[in-house]
């Protein structure tokens, strides 16, 4: 008999890049938060190898940028197409989807990362292994879910020695990949399509740098036959991945010499002599799916539990960071009486277009070819321009100065009030001079309201204002409606003559 119960705000099963995520948002507030998964250490394997733009900021955020840059490597954010990487100085650049170094200074105070995930997750976990009101528990396996009257769930987990605990979680996060156990226990079906393409990836280390030169890509497409093989730099030390079709059963794989492996290599390296050190050969398998809905309850999904893409175009960690961050932050909100539960729908709201954009993307076979342009939107789009600003250490961007509750910028001659809010909602102002006000679309007396992900609530610019709502446009709701303790989601008003915006934190980012 189990009767013991231990409870928590939120339990999330799952401490991949999405979990972990979503753990460092909700601790960053707070909130008291168990993080379970099955394995007991991280990730030892690349799996994704690139960390976009937005996950970059979301880096910098927590204060991870430099620890992030330090096991990353120096390469421009496109692919290289080449016969084989000796022939790396005929080929030319390929855009997939992420801004060059030139461009991502434009428009962010940070760029994409060739970081692979088994580099990435023992920093994030380090990082929420810090956080008081933040546990991690490896090794341990969810195994049964009871929903409780108020919305709660009983969760059944069962750890080392198949030693069984009860712990009770006002809400649950379902961050367990594909075959998610949360997912199946509450029971959300999927659509999608299996066996888009099988591939073999083949892990290694060689010096492939000495044959790239001058030319360091995250991903070099040879164009030499066989055709449809890419080399993709995959750690420092000179660790890479080849990848190259397989028709074969899977099993036949392991009937693969390692002579036959290391053949493939030079073939596409284009060195016949050059040493190798084969980690392991894996099949992998493309396919795609998404949940029929993200929420159920006070359920959730994020990561490949709510959406299965390929690896074209390496979209997928990056989609399971951002589902992290987004709902970790309207939780935080939520358990701290800043708005209500109609906030929570807003995840799904906002994080499916993006999930279904690359969903679509990803399962064709020029996924992995993507202007950088549209890339920018899918990836970071509808948040407030990035403008540096002189700060008391040197230069601050406008995105570094968005906190954890709302955000208000204002023009240089700004004398208004602030927005109507419940009470116990931090609010950081920010006056501008007046360029960079003119930058966020601020006039001299104007105000900005912004949210924790940096995209916009309201903009008031002397007797005009406007709001961005994810309600239709005949509610009439306030804006922090919901309650007594203020649900944020309603349609936004002006307050009075435009100088005190309602504004709708539920608001539609695509």
């Amino acid at each position: 008999m189990l009767h013991t119960v231990e409870e928590v705000e939120v339990a999330i099963v799952g401490a991949g890049p999405a979990g972990l995520t979503a753990a460092a948002t909700l601790g960053s507030y707070g909130v008291a938060t168990l993080v379970v998964d099955r394995r007991s250490a991280t990730s030892r394997l690349p799996r994704a190898t690139v960390a976009s733009t937005g996950t970059m900021e979301l880096l910098r955020r927590f204060g991870l940028e430099e620890a992030a840059r330090a096991r990353s490597l120096e390469v421009e954010s496109q692919a290289w197409a080449c016969a084989t990487l000796a022939a790396a100085h005929e080929g030319e650049a390929v855009e997939v989807g992420l801004p060059s170094r030139a461009q991502a200074a434009l428009v962010s105070p940070t760029a994409p990362a060739a970081l692979a995930q088994d580099e990435l997750e023992p920093v994030l976990e380090e990082h929420v292994s810090a956080l008081p009101s933040v546990r991690i528990e490896r090794g341990v396996e969810l195994v049964a879910l009871e929903h409780a009257s108020d919305g709660a769930f009983l969760l059944v987990f069962a750890g080392p020695r198949a030693a069984r605990r009860r712990v009770r979680a006002r809400y649950l996060i379902g961050a367990d990949g594909v075959r998610s156990s949360v997912r199946k226990h509450i029971g959300i079906p999927g659509d999608g399509v299996d066996n888009l393409a099988k591939r073999v990836a083949i892990l290694f280390h060689a010096p492939l740098w000495q044959l790239a030169g001058e030319h360091r890509y995250l991903i070099y497409f040879l164009t030499g036959e066989p055709a449809s093989r890419s080399l993709i730099p995959a750690g420092k030390h000179d660790r890479w991945v080849l990848g190259m079709p397989w028709d074969e059963d899977v099993r036949a794989l392991e009937g693969i010499a390692p002579a036959q492996l290391e053949h493939w290599i030079r073939d596409a390296a284009g060195a016949a002599d050059l040493p190798i050190e084969i980690e392991r050969a894996m099949p992998v398998t493309f396919g795609i799916e998404l949940a029929e809905r993200f929420r159920d309850g006070n359920a959730f999904l994020i990561g490949d539990s709510a959406h299965r893409v390929t690896p074209r175009g390496g979209t997928g960690l990056n989609l399971a960071i951002r589902d992290g961050f987004d709902l970790g932050w309207k939780l935080a909100w939520v358990l701290n009486g800043w708005a209500g539960d109609s906030l929570l729908d807003s995840y799904e709201l906002e994080r499916r277009p993006v999930a279904e954009f690359n969903s679509e993307r990803t399962s064709r076979d020029d996924g992995s070819l993507l202007g950088s342009a549209t890339g920018l939107i899918a990836d970071i789009g509808g948040r407030i321009p990035h403008v540096w600003l002189p700060g008391r250490e040197g230069l601050v961007s406008t995105l570094d100065l968005v906190g954890e509750g709302l955000t208000v910028f204002t023009g240089p001659n700004w004398s208004g009030d602030l927005p109507l809010r419940p009470a116990s909602l931090p609010v950081n102002v920010e006056r501008l001079d007046a360029l960079s006000a003119h930058a966020l679309g601020l006039a001299a007396t104007g105000q900005l309201l912004v949210r924790p992900d940096a995209h916009p609530l309201a903009l008031s610019n002397a007797e005009i204002s406007y709001a961005r709502a994810a309600s239709p446009p005949h509610s009439q709701s306030n804006a922090y409606d919901d309650d007594a303790r203020g649900g944020v989601g309603g349609s936004s008003s002006p307050a009075s003559a435009g100088d005190r915006p309602r504004a709708s934190v539920g608001c539609s980012v695509g």
